[in-house]
């Protein structure tokens, strides 16, 4: 446990990439199996571990610590796992060697070996082995929330540094390509790295494949391109996903690699076709019809579930529209252009059930200006922009500058008023760094302030210590870690918010939900009474509402 407690420490306190990088392939090529596949299974998300739930490790830490005392301890530092970690009192159990200290692998064996009851006497007798480094680390793998500035794209390229030099160094792009057929602790991996082994084979049938992702346009972006070279499409404001189908096997996966089959059987049983292609989630307006296309919002009734009902099914049907092909059969057609990859996939879709799937239309324009005023103003209020293909792409993984853009539409803003606040994690665990805003409405009580969302980025460093200095200067209450902040028409802090799209929602007291809030400015030049009303945000739903 040590080596993986220590390189925690040791990434939560470099702020380079290269410097985690050279982190990250010591430990690799330094740290024997099994244990290293598990400390990159974490990293990168992978590691399937028992979950630990906050409230239990409270209730530990409670029976060796004053309440009062250990809130206090909790505020100051601002992350539950490092503060529990560092008042922890491990020598409160007779007989425990400091010293002996299990390995990385053990820990998750063990945990995972438990039943329901036996977790907390565990996780009690694990704290009281482990020194404050490994108390953090395992806390930290036990919530499942790293936060250490490692992305699994970052942990995969350390395995490609650490395969060696010249013709040895493996490409990220295999390490993609292979990454979702194994598991942890991937000593195949290893093996095939450090050329002790052939590239491990897979087996699995239906694997999920890395997806290629678009960068935003940026400013001068598309004047030095030829849009000659490039094919557009509209981006729809779904959930991006993949569907493989393999040797009578038919999975569908988020962007991310998560297997949601469960919860969308009506899409999964209609598949008809073998191999894999990427596309958007959607709901459409009926079992029968794709037409219209639904909000974000109702794809989120089905979202995150394990399995859905027949009514919900029939409510929320679900379709996906296809965007690219991967594989036609076993057939690898990556490497072919975006134009070629795409007639192909049409005729595969043209033979597939319509009220399930249907392909993605591509949008005509002559020049940027053109597709710049398609973009403003789209002829469906479910599109959220546009994408840019280069028209001889090959579907590569990752983040690759050049071949594909996304140019979204302008987000929405409103001026809002902070109401709470809450310290952040990792860099910013010192720092109130997470609010909660409101607007303006009439209640039975008067004109009030009514939470409608929270961000927590946005803004720049600079700012952020102007936001957090205005909470400790004018905190007038506490609950828990959230500080209630002033806020009266004539004294608080406005902020700018932007967000991406607005929908009703039971599960609020304000009755909206807004999709990917930020703070987009900070208005200290306006005062609280200036700020917006919820009868313009829900003016927007019924706006959105009309359109559909």
């Amino acid at each position: 446990m040590k080596p993986f407690a220590t390189l925690l420490d040791r990434l939560v306190l470099t702020p380079s990439r290269n410097g985690k990088l050279t982190l990250l392939v010591d430990y690799f090529r330094t740290t024997p199996d099994p244990d290293r596949g598990y400390g990159l299974a974490a990293l990168a998300g992978a590691l399937d571990l028992k979950s630990v739930k906050p409230a239990m490790l409270r209730e530990l830490v409670l029976e060796r610590m004053d309440p009062i005392l250990f809130q206090y301890s909790y505020d100051y530092v601002g992350d539950l796992a490092e503060t529990i970690s560092l008042v922890w009192d491990g020598a409160a159990k007779e007989g425990v060697d400091a010293q002996a200290e299990p390995r990385l692998s053990d820990v998750v064996k063990r945990m995972n070996a438990l039943g329901r009851t036996e977790v907390r006497g565990a996780v009690r007798d694990l704290l009281d082995h482990l020194d404050t480094s490994g108390r953090f680390a395992f806390l930290k793998l036990a919530t499942g929330s790293l936060r250490i500035g490692v992305s699994a794209r970052l942990a995969k390229q350390a395995l490609a540094d650490m395969s060696g030099p010249g013709e040895n160094k493996k490409d990220i792009t295999e390490i993609e390509t292979l990454w979702h057929g194994l598991t942890p602790p991937y000593e195949s991996l290893f093996a095939w790295l450090e050329g002790r082994a052939e590239k491990p084979v897979l087996a699995t049938p239906a694997i999920f494949h890395s997806v290629m992702l678009a960068n935003p346009v940026e400013t001068g972006d598309l004047e030095k391109l030829n849009p000659q070279d490039y094919a557009a499409e509209w981006k729809w404001d779904g959930i991006r996903v993949q569907m493989s189908s393999h040797g009578g096997t038919r999975k569908l996966y988020s962007r991310s690699g998560d297997d949601i089959t469960g919860a969308f059987p009506d899409v999964v049983e209609a598949i008809n076709f073998e191999g894999v292609i990427d596309g958007e989630l959607l709901v459409g307006g009926t079992k029968r019809t794709n037409a219209p296309t639904r909000t974000f919002s109702d794809l989120q009734q089905r979202l995150n579930r394990k399995t859905v009902t027949a009514k919900m099914m029939e409510e929320y049907p679900a379709f996906v529209r296809a965007y690219d092909l991967l594989f036609q059969g076993e057939e690898d057609i990556r490497p072919d252009g975006f134009l070629t990859r795409r007639d192909r996939l049409a005729d595969m879709i043209d033979k597939a059930p319509h009220d399930r799937f249907d392909l993605s239309d591509l949008v005509a324009f002559t020049d940027w200006t053109e597709l710049d005023r398609l973009r403003v103003d789209p002829p469906d209020p479910v599109i959220e922009g546009v994408m840019i293909k280069r028209k001889d792409s090959p579907y590569q993984a990752g983040r690759l500058k050049g071949p594909w853009f996304k140019w979204k539409r302008d987000p929405f803003n409103i001026d809002a008023v902070m109401l709470y606040a809450q310290r952040g994690h990792g860099k910013r665990s010192s720092y109130y760094s997470d609010f909660t805003f409101g607007v303006w409405t009439v209640t039975d009580e008067g004109e009030q302030l009514v939470p409608v969302g929270k961000a927590y980025f946005g803004f720049t460093d600079a700012e952020l210590e102007v936001l957090d200095k205005f909470v400790r200067d004018n905190t007038v209450d506490r609950f828990g870690p959230v500080r209630a902040v002033k806020a009266t028409p004539d004294f608080g802090f406005v902020l700018e918010v932007a967000f991406e799209g607005i929908a009703r929602s039971t599960r609020h007291k304000s009755g909206v939900a807004m999709r990917f809030p930020r703070i987009s400015r900070l208005r200290q030049d306006k005062l609280p009474r200036d700020a917006d009303r919820l009868e313009t945000l829900v003016a927007m739903i019924e706006t959105r509402e009309g359109a559909i």
